[in-house]
């Protein structure tokens, strides 16, 4: 193909939408940029990067398709968990980015199903469309077969994945699976290209964030979050023994932090998504019943070590 032939390399994302919000979200609550990424910019670093690729010219390489697909909680459990605005302000930038949303419930058993339809849906648009690459933001080896079917109808398939780990102990660990990278026509390693620290001042590689936001009020944050630190920073005076673990009830629910009630208190304290252990912050409800050790920091009171109670408790509130 030859841009000098007036043809146009034609390009359609895939989103894998909870994979995409996760590795947002480190970015914004883990990594040292503590931003979120920017969809446009995003865009802007694919269209070179297939240029490149594709030895065309970018004028050439056009974004024809973006499709999103995410499991999605009912409107009550949204606005249930405060969640409701938060997604609803992230459809306006789907929609103003021109991307298709494709939602399904999210049931008692968590998101199901969604991988599937993202694959039915980029293979049958693909034989239609006729994309010459489709852009995957994915990391699961389940859609290899998908891989290798855009493959027979002669597409070409950027990867674009991630690996990274974060928590005080590296508990939480995500990876891309090695057999889709693999079987890709353009494997991206994002991670390593936003870490390069010979890229730092690439202005396409920074662009791929948004601008932080640090001027704008933010809740008080432990010490240990906000300069990368670990636990023992949230440890009192040099001496005091360890606190006591306690128990409370999660009052407010954020982006990334909250609120936990301990019981017999009328004083919510804070907490932070990295201070939580054997669960993850999408899976916490208001209301859940949780096991934490009280600690303070120069900005107050706040929790660590945060464990949901078991099954048999929940709903149990002492007076």
């Amino acid at each position: 193909m030859s841009g000098a032939e007036g043809k146009l390399v034609k390009i359609g994302i895939f989103y894998d939408g909870n994979f995409f919000a996760h590795v947002s979200n480190y970015y914004q609550f883990h990594h040292e940029r503590r931003t979120r990424i920017s969809i446009a910019g995003l865009h802007e670093f694919v269209r070179n990067k297939i240029a490149e690729s594709e030895g065309e010219d970018k004028c050439y390489c056009q974004i024809v398709d973006m499709h999103y697909f995410r499991g999605r909680f009912r409107a009550a459990d949204a606005s249930d968990r405060e969640m409701l605005l938060k997604e609803r302000t992230f459809d306006d930038v789907l929609m103003r980015e021109g991307i298709t949303t494709h939602y399904l419930p999210i049931g008692p058993e968590g998101e199901k199903g969604v991988d599937v339809w993202l694959a039915l849906e980029t293979f049958e648009l693909a034989m239609y469309k006729r994309y010459n690459v489709v852009v995957l933001v994915a990391c699961d080896g389940d859609f290899l077969p998908l891989v290798r079917k855009l493959h027979t109808l002669g597409t070409r398939v950027m990867v674009l994945g991630w690996d990274f780990r974060f928590g005080d102990n590296g508990e939480r660990v995500t990876r891309t699976a090695q057999s889709l990278l693999d079987e890709a026509t353009y494997p991206l390693l994002m991670h390593q290209i936003i870490d390069d620290r010979t890229l730092k001042n690439d202005a396409l590689v920074n662009n791929i964030f948004l601008p932080r936001r640090d001027i704008l009020p933010r809740p008080a944050m432990p010490a240990a979050v906000l300069t990368g630190g670990t636990p023992a920073l949230f440890a009192g005076a040099p001496g005091e023994s360890p606190a006591a673990q306690a128990v409370g009830t999660i009052r407010v629910l954020k982006e990334g932090y909250g609120w936990i009630n301990p019981d017999g208190e009328l004083t919510n304290i804070y907490f932070h998504s990295t201070g939580l252990r054997d669960i993850s912050f999408l899976d916490l409800q208001i209301g859940d019943r949780v096991s934490f050790i009280r600690t303070q920091n120069e900005r107050g009171p706040c929790a660590l070590e945060i464990r949901r109670l078991p099954a048999e408790v929940q709903g149990v509130n002492p007076a």
